[in-house]
């Protein structure tokens, strides 16, 4: 069996399409397919359905990748151990929630950069529903998402954990010393918001909307760092995952509201196509996002193992 034609295959079911491979591989599309065939009549099975210029892969066909996986990255490895060749070296695409962007690229990026100098990476500011398509058509390797939790069989979960998100105002706020608030005379004050639509503020526009309630922000802004000089500086107040204020509600500089009947669950997500082979290089960038935006103290791994609060898990 020739591994080239495997690798082939691992491309056709990433991409879907046997054109997008051969472009990639730079083969002319009937190589692709006489690729594909070749490994079919080897196998006696068919890995793909081909209807309406659509390629899906069959049940045996999933069954097949995983083996193509296992076998490709054994190879890999053989070439590297061969060739003694220690650098790990290559291109990520990473799509993520805006407000992440700060705190993954913060003061621990250039250490990562020192360790694997030649890995390029590059982040894909989106929402939830943008990420999961390019996730799906193998525009972005990975994603990080802070939105509802996702149940879904196509996707490997590599960390989760569910975030806090409050309400935050500053210290000399009217409601700032208030035990409870009601959501009515919440609303009633100047917002600072995320995009409307994007993940946690989608949520919060959804539970206000079952109140009967919404929010005229006097700004809406994509930079999470803006949004907490601005509310601590007595502009409005925002909705912000806990990890963003935490430090300013440490130093006194902002206050998290108590709003009564308002509880917004809100999931942080490291996910990959199940389909999708992890490179070295991939598998760097993944460590990285787990030490940089996941508990380290308390975790669930399920493949058996060290055992914490059941709302963080770990799948590697």
């Amino acid at each position: 069996m020739d591994i080239k034609n495997l690798r082939t295959f691992i491309h056709v079911a990433e991409l879907n399409s046997f054109t997008k491979a051969a472009a990639l591989l730079g083969y002319s599309q009937s190589t692709i397919s006489f690729q594909i065939r070749q490994l079919e009549l080897e196998l006696n099975a068919q890995l793909f359905e081909r209807i309406n210029h659509t390629v899906v892969l069959t049940q045996r066909g999933r069954e097949v990748l995983e083996y193509a996986h296992q076998i490709s990255r054994l190879a890999q490895e053989l070439e590297e151990n061969v060739q003694k060749e220690a650098a790990v070296r290559g291109h990520v695409r990473l799509a993520l929630a805006d407000s992440l962007c700060d705190s993954l690229l913060g003061e621990k990026f250039p250490d990562f950069r020192k360790q694997y100098p030649e890995v390029t990476l590059k982040i894909i500011p989106a929402g939830t529903e943008e990420m999961f398509r390019l996730l799906n058509h193998n525009e972005a390797d990975a994603i990080l998402t802070l939105d509802n939790h996702i149940y879904n069989t196509d996707y490997v979960v590599v960390r989760e954990e569910r975030v806090g998100v409050h309400f935050v105002a500053c210290r000399d706020c009217p409601l700032a010393g208030k035990a409870e608030i009601l959501a009515m005379e919440l609303v009633q004050h100047p917002f600072i918001l995320t995009e409307k639509g994007m993940s946690y503020r989608r949520m919060m526009d959804e539970k206000l909307a079952e109140l009967s309630l919404e929010i005229q922000p006097v700004l809406e802004v994509g930079s999470v760092r803006l949004i907490c000089m601005l509310v601590e500086q007595g502009a409005g107040i925002a909705f912000l995952p806990d990890y963003v204020t935490a430090r300013a509600v440490e130093a006194g500089k902002l206050v998290r509201l108590n709003v009564k009947d308002f509880e917004v669950e809100v999931w942080k997500q490291l996910l990959y196509h199940r389909d999708k082979w992890v490179s070295p290089q991939m598998e760097t960038l993944l460590e990285y996002c787990v030490s940089r935006e996941f508990s380290q103290t308390a975790w669930t791994a399920l493949s058996g193992g060290e055992t914490g609060p059941a709302n963080t898990t770990e799948i590697m």
